[in-house]
């Protein structure tokens, strides 16, 4: 081997290193996290399983609002060796009513989805920018800002949500915004998101106060960029490691809280489905058919935990001080 070939090896590998951008480094990284990896292709399977039930379930001949009450005995029980379970319906039947548990978890699914996926997205928006205007500002606006979030982060969101669940929908049916499971979604991801956006701002808030004193923001001052190309040009783009990351947290902590809603009866409503109605179902035939409990309280924890997996891959991914 040459000297000068010596010398260019490592040139042509620090020109690898210098030209890989962050996101092609945060990718790297994700791709070398296996479980994040198998974790991210449950999440999407599951996802999109969700957004086209319609079609998985005219594939696979299955409906969920067919009441196949020939596989059910005297008791409303699912008969057979395999209490319910066959080619026809992969996951047996519920209970009582015969449907197709299969068809009937895919179209609760996207309930819960759409409640999760709005009320991450409307308390995220709102965290977003109060943590922006308060940690640039800072002062009295930071003062007044953080006052408002110790206020709100202060009140027990469960019970107030438990509390106001009746007299609200009452109010949202009255004002003539939506009825029934209508109202009752709305009052979920407003109340879900009112509760939800003061802890992510704290926690923008914390981001641009360190960014606020780096050198790239003193340049752009120096410059006399103005506070609003400052924010959108230097500080937001710098922010959406954190956003990514706290997306993918708080998506399966929103299904979970509205599974538990509507397992207490403040959620969606019968004859509607969502995976809080199946459990609150399914616990009425634990002893008896304890499948149906199984079935669907681990469709729930398979979504949540795949998400949260895939949350903890890209904070790693996206951790400037990671190895590699």
């Amino acid at each position: 081997m040459s000297l000068n070939s010596e010398v260019d090896a490592p040139a042509v590998a620090i020109a690898d290193i210098a030209g890989r951008s962050p996101r092609q480094i945060a990718w790297s990284r994700f791709k070398g996290h296996k479980v994040g990896m198998v974790a991210a292709g449950i999440s999407i399977f599951l996802l999109s399983a969700s957004l086209f039930a319609p079609i998985v379930c005219k594939i696979l001949g299955i409906n969920p609002n067919d009441l196949n009450l020939d596989g059910l005995n005297t008791s409303g029980i699912p008969t057979g060796s395999y209490a319910g379970f066959s080619l026809d319906h992969p996951l047996g039947l519920i209970p009582g009513t015969g449907r197709d548990l299969l068809a009937q978890l895919l179209y609760g699914s996207r309930i819960s989805f759409m409640i999760a996926i709005l009320t991450t997205f409307t308390s995220l928006t709102i965290g977003f920018f109060v943590g922006i205007v308060g940690g640039y500002f800072r002062g009295r606006v930071d003062g007044y800002l953080g006052r408002l979030t110790d206020f709100l982060l202060a009140f027990p969101a469960f019970f107030m949500i438990v509390a106001l669940s009746e007299p609200m929908v009452g109010r949202i049916e009255q004002a003539g915004i939506a009825q029934g499971n209508g109202a009752r979604i709305i009052f979920l991801i407003l109340f879900l998101s009112f509760f939800g956006w003061p802890g992510f701002s704290r926690l923008i808030r914390s981001q641009v106060l360190s960014l606020r004193e780096r050198e790239f923001v003193t340049a752009a001052q120096a410059m006399g960029a103005s506070r609003r190309r400052i924010i959108m040009k230097e500080l937001v783009p710098n922010l959406w490691a954190p956003v990514i990351v706290v997306v993918s947290l708080s998506l399966p902590g929103y299904l979970a809280a509205e599974a538990v809603f509507s397992f207490l009866g403040l959620g969606v409503q019968p004859p509607a489905s969502t995976w809080g109605i199946l459990l609150s179902n399914a616990t009425r035939y634990v002893t008896i058919m304890p499948s149906f409990f199984l079935i669907t309280s681990a469709s729930l924890v398979i979504v949540v935990l795949a998400f949260n997996l895939v949350g903890d891959a890209l904070r790693d991914a996206l951790d400037p001080r990671a190895d590699k």
